[in-house]
């Protein structure tokens, strides 16, 4: 084990700061995975970690095991409180070779259930959809034409790592749309315009529920596209919801549907 890190200034500790932006995370090819379970996690997805930066006095008794002891580097509460992006770490913090999987790489079972998001800005809004991805045991997450890291630091917080456990790719939305044909997989767009409801459609078979942010919603070109086009019944002033509420009710509404006889 190296010895204790106890100046922010260290200059690993201001390459950890640097890793904060998305184009030096892609220049290094490194991403920030903090927390005793995400770390877990990573590990169990197969991603190498290259060092792991931990706080005795906020671990406790929590340890990660089988590291070797160059990649361990032990540091100060002040130091680690620096490169946490939590009000309340639990004193881990490991840097890790990400894996970005292709759209072609992506395994399917025979009647998959996917989820396609269309330009999400809000690492939160990514994360809290990968957990409900992670709920009901979807095939894939696809992000279409991407506009935040997939792994970025807070989209790993806010997942609570099932970042790792989803299968997630990125890609342009004309190859998006050419896999759904070649699998064929029949595509539900969410929209405050479609005459049907969304408890209306039959899910079963391969299929894809398409998202986009909250304020423009799904482009025409996705609504064009799709299958069908799907809406939740709203009865107050407002015609939509935060886009991860709106994924997870549709979304469990599916799997209820599907296992439905």
């Amino acid at each position: 084990m190296r010895e204790i890190i106890t100046s922010a200034q260290n200059q690993k500790i201001k390459e950890i700061i640097r890793l904060r932006k998305p184009r030096e995370r892609k220049k290094q090819d490194l991403i920030i995975v903090e927390g005793w379970q995400e770390i877990g996690l990573a590990r169990q997805a197969g991603l190498e970690i290259t060092e792991l930066f931990f706080c005795q006095d906020f671990a406790g008794s929590k340890k990660i095991e089988d590291l070797p002891e160059e990649k361990l580097a032990p540091v100060v509460p002040t130091v680690f409180t620096k490169i946490s992006y939590r009000e309340n770490p639990d004193g881990f913090l490991a840097l890790a070779k990400p894996k970005y999987p292709t759209l072609e790489k992506v395994k399917l079972n025979k009647n998959p259930l996917i989820i396609i998001l269309e330009s999400l800005e809000k690492p939160g809004n990514l994360g809290a959809i990968l957990r409900s991805a992670d709920a009901a045991g979807v095939d894939a997450v696809i992000v279409a034409d991407p506009k935040t890291d997939i792994y970025n630091p807070n989209v790993i917080r806010a997942s609570l790592g099932t970042v790792f456990t989803n299968q997630v790719a990125a890609a342009g939305a004309e190859e998006i749309k050419k896999w759904l044909a070649k699998n064929k997989i029949k595509s539900f767009a969410a929209t405050p315009e479609a005459k049907k409801l969304y408890t209306e459609a039959n899910y079963k078979g391969a299929a894809a529920i398409i998202m986009g942010e909250e304020h423009p919603g799904l482009s025409k070109d996705w609504l064009k596209n799709a299958s069908e086009k799907i809406r939740i019944p709203m009865a107050g002033k407002i015609d939509s919801l935060n886009v991860s509420v709106s994924t997870a009710i549709i979304l469990f509404e599916a799997i209820r549907k599907r296992k439905k006889k």
